[in-house]
């Protein structure tokens, strides 16, 4: 299991990327739609083959599934870092290991992209959305297509009541990712063009 990318959302696709933008001191590239769920985004290229994607329900789509991932229908309040996503090589074997509520394989794509990833039935993640999104490419990486901005993630500090047992469950070997008890959430600093920064 891998760090992937992270998630930024909020209700419209331009409060998202006004977050990473203002946060980060760069601009995104354009994204997609995912026509499964009704979501769109845009994306940040970020050093070690990690990215960054601002994600928001798109109004003009209809979803073909629900609840959408990411429990993007009970999303409320000012744009944020919302999940985080790690990739495996066998999503399957993963999904066995990994804790109950952890999602079912749905296919994905978007243009030449493909993946498949575990999307709970409720779209609630366990540990209070706090435990990754799991998913599996099965085309090239996106972030080999991205522009690189000069950014790179330093830490990702993720706090849960239970920080512990949330750690336990991952079999994640990244000291950029960091487990802390506290109130549900994520903070990830950033070395960028611009000195350090912070993202929430």
């Amino acid at each position: 299991m891998e760090l992937d990318h992270l998630a930024v959302a909020a209700d419209t696709l331009e409060e998202a990327v006004a977050h990473v933008e203002d946060s980060l001191g760069v601009p995104m590239q354009p994204g997609g739609s995912h026509a499964v769920f009704g979501t769109h985004n845009r994306l940040l290229g970020l050093a070690d083959g990690l990215y960054m994607e601002a994600i928001a329900i798109d109004p003009t789509a209809t979803p073909q599934r629900s609840p959408r991932w990411f429990d993007m229908d009970r999303r409320q309040g000012p744009a944020r870092i919302t999940n985080w996503i790690c990739r495996c090589d066998d999503l399957v074997t993963a999904l066995e290991n990994a804790p109950e509520g952890a999602g079912e394989i749905v296919d994905l794509q978007r243009g030449d992209l493909r993946w498949q990833m575990a999307v709970p039935g409720d779209g609630i993640l366990p540990f209070d959305n706090m435990f990754p999104a799991l998913m599996q490419w099965h085309s090239p990486h996106p972030a080999a297509q991205l522009t690189q901005q000069g950014c790179a993630l330093r830490r990702l500090h993720l706090s849960h009541p239970d920080s512990t047992a949330l750690a336990q469950a991952l079999p994640l070997d990244d000291p950029r990712v960091e487990f802390h008890s506290g109130p549900a959430g994520f903070e990830a600093e950033f070395d960028t063009p611009h000195g350090r920064r912070v993202l929430r």
